[in-house]
């Protein structure tokens, strides 16, 4: 929740990488303060926000977050940075090429990936009826989420 520590790790992204053309995130207090929204503007990325009390917008992350958390940070109780980065790493080398995953039909997320088989789940929007599905809509959610945040 800290804004320094998330700008910092921004500014390393974006100094380590091509630049952004859309960064999403929460709401949550470091991602809309003054300092964040002015250095992703300095680098002409489009802002795009989930919105208010909408878990669902980001479900698939938000469920990585949580397994990241249950089945590696909280068992595990790392006490040094290096100790993190390096569990970390194994973990998410388990996680894409050896842990299950239900919704992708017990497959590997590598496995579903290489083979383009058992992929494409689909989230319900929980506050309506539609269903996001094609990249091209995910696109226009966002550009409109962009397009109504101010300048």
């Amino acid at each position: 929740m800290d804004v320094g520590f998330c700008l910092d790790c921004l500014t390393e992204a974006l100094n380590q990488h091509d630049a952004l053309e859309i960064f999403n995130t929460d709401q949550g207090s470091q991602f809309t303060s003054t300092l964040w929204v002015n250095k992703l503007l300095e680098h002409s990325c489009k802002i795009s926000m989930d919105g208010r009390g909408r878990a669902l917008d980001n479900i698939f992350v938000e469920r990585l977050w949580r397994s990241v958390k249950y089945e590696d940070i909280y068992p595990k109780n790392y006490v040094i940075v290096p100790e993190l980065l390096l569990g970390l790493t194994a973990y998410f080398i388990f996680y894409n090429s050896e842990r299950f995953h239900q919704a992708l039909s017990y497959k590997t997320p590598n496995e579903v990936y290489q083979t383009g088989i058992g992929g494409g789940v689909k989230v319900v929007d929980h506050f309506s009826d539609k269903r996001v599905s094609s990249k091209e809509e995910v696109g226009q959610r966002q550009s409109a989420v962009t397009e109504s945040m101010p300048s």
